[in-house]
């Protein structure tokens, strides 16, 4: 299982919007509306590096209002 953090800046106004619709999203286990650099954190978790690529690219990155995200995995060291 690969857990990671999604870091995504939206338009302006569109936090609380996208982080609901995001948290429907099938993998992803929260999605927090936040200030700072980003707009929105989610967590998200897949079977493998390919699959949460896919979540990330036809999922996530499809929500209307995101300008950017930046996918950030888990690692245990």
């Amino acid at each position: 299982m690969v857990h990671a953090y999604i870091l995504i800046q939206t338009e302006v106004g569109k936090a609380a919007a996208v982080a609901a619709e995001i948290s429907g999203i099938p993998g992803v286990t929260s999605s927090e509306d936040v200030t700072g650099p980003y707009d929105v954190i989610v967590r998200a978790a897949a079977d493998n590096v390919d699959q949460l690529g896919q979540l990330v690219v036809a999922k996530v990155q499809n929500v209307e209002g995101i300008t950017r995200t930046l996918t950030c995995p888990v690692v245990h060291l």
